[in-house]
């Protein structure tokens, strides 16, 4: 559990929001709850940015850290293609002041967009300790590699790799290799596709049509994934847990840590009945056969490759 991070881009509203990429609205109540569960639960790495709600996620994490000191926080800038000097910094200190922090624990540059220079401005954050590890996300082998001689030439190292990561976006495990190699922990994120992959949803019961999850997965998506979802199923039945957990456990066994959305107190509370279990190598390959026989790769409108 400790090694989990804990996803909150549902939590934001607005733009980029809960409604608008979801199709749901958000339940502050309900967040709070899950909150309280999770962390009780042994679940301290939490993952936002300052898109995800356009800050109101970001806020809503503070108001529920500030005054706990065990609470790991992760949070995200997210440059525009054309280089802009003390914009990382302006959406740092932003970020601090909405989560109620002086320093995070893991700053992302969210995508490469120049990426040298973004990390070079990052560096006085590092070295005041306000920055107290940084990450790249949405890269390549070859953008990790330019991190790290960057940061290397200032002294620095690269701590993390988050990337698109899941059953139906698997193409990493030269990436997840090399950074185990290298001590770089990489992080899975939409390891369930927003839900798709939860087994909660399928072709007669799917997304909000007016949604971005909807319309990147519809229906007739579904219909692709069934045997899938059935073979999920079977597994979960297996070991007694909900099906949901079969995709986080197949990332973990991929040698990646996932990053696991939570909305609700159940959420919590699946995630954690399912870390006594791990899947076999051959139920590993398995159930990549099945997702490979969908034919289907998702990638968000936002990553670059």
């Amino acid at each position: 559990m400790s090694d989990i991070m804990i996803g909150t881009w549902a939590w934001g509203k607005g733009s980029n929001g809960s409604s608008m990429i979801f199709g749901n609205k958000r339940d502050e109540e309900s967040l709070r709850a899950s909150f309280n569960l999770a962390t009780e639960l042994g679940f301290l790495k939490w993952d936002t940015a300052a898109v995800y709600g356009m800050g109101t996620c970001e806020e809503l994490l503070g108001g529920l850290i500030q005054d706990r000191d065990d609470i790991f926080i992760s949070t995200k800038y997210f440059p525009q293609k054309k280089f802009k000097d003390g914009a990382l910094t302006s959406s740092f200190e932003g970020s601090m002041t909405r989560l109620k922090r002086d320093a995070a624990d893991l700053f992302w540059i969210h995508v490469p967009n120049n990426l040298e220079a973004n990390l070079k401005e990052a560096v006085p954050l590092i070295r005041e300790g306000r920055i107290r590890s940084i990450g790249t996300s949405n890269v390549s082998l070859a953008h990790i590699k330019q991190a790290q001689q960057v940061l290397a030439e200032e002294g620095h190292k690269l701590g993390a790799v988050q990337n698109h990561f899941s059953l139906l976006r698997n193409d990493q495990q030269e990436i997840i290799e090399y950074c185990n190699s290298e001590g770089i922990t990489y992080y899975a994120y939409m390891v369930l596709e927003q839900g798709a992959l939860s087994g909660h949803y399928n072709a007669q019961n799917h997304f909000p049509t007016l949604s971005m999850r909807g319309l990147s997965f519809p229906a007739r998506k579904f219909r692709k994934i069934e045997g899938l979802l059935s073979d999920m199923k079977a597994l979960s039945d297996k070991y007694g847990i909900d099906p949901s957990q079969i995709p986080i456990l197949w990332v973990m066994g991929k040698g990646a840590v996932p990053i696991v959305g939570i909305t609700k107190p159940s959420h919590a509370k699946k995630l954690a009945e399912a870390m006594n279990v791990s899947l076999t190598e051959d139920e590993i390959i398995s159930l990549e056969m099945t997702a490979a026989a969908t034919g289907i790769r998702q990638k968000g409108t936002w990553e670059p490759q």
